[in-house]
């Protein structure tokens, strides 16, 4: 029964350590991806926000999520977020 409340301070620690690096890393991809991530946000928006959300619940809960791979997934939607809000400034083509 203990098994469900507490799996052991291993657990623990690693959410600790895995959360703060990953979300240093997910601060750090945000700073340098500009204000527009973070203002004015549109529909598009919405849905990377989430996304990034879910992929840094998973790399904290997941022990199959290394940190590298959540760190390169979330940039990975900044920076398609990023080329997307690029292409709808600069063309008639627009998302969201």
């Amino acid at each position: 029964m203990g098994m469900y409340f507490f799996n052991g301070w291993g657990s623990l620690l690693r959410v600790i350590v895995v959360g703060v690096l990953a979300y240093a890393a997910l601060v750090f991809f945000l700073r340098i991806s500009g204000n527009r991530t973070l203002s004015k946000m549109n529909a598009f928006d919405l849905i990377v926000t989430v996304a990034l959300g879910s992929t840094l619940a998973t790399v904290l809960l997941s022990k199959d999520v290394a940190l590298a791979e959540g760190a390169v997934a979330m940039a990975l939607l900044i920076s398609l977020q990023f080329i997307i809000t690029w292409f709808s400034v600069r063309t008639a083509w627009y998302v969201g």
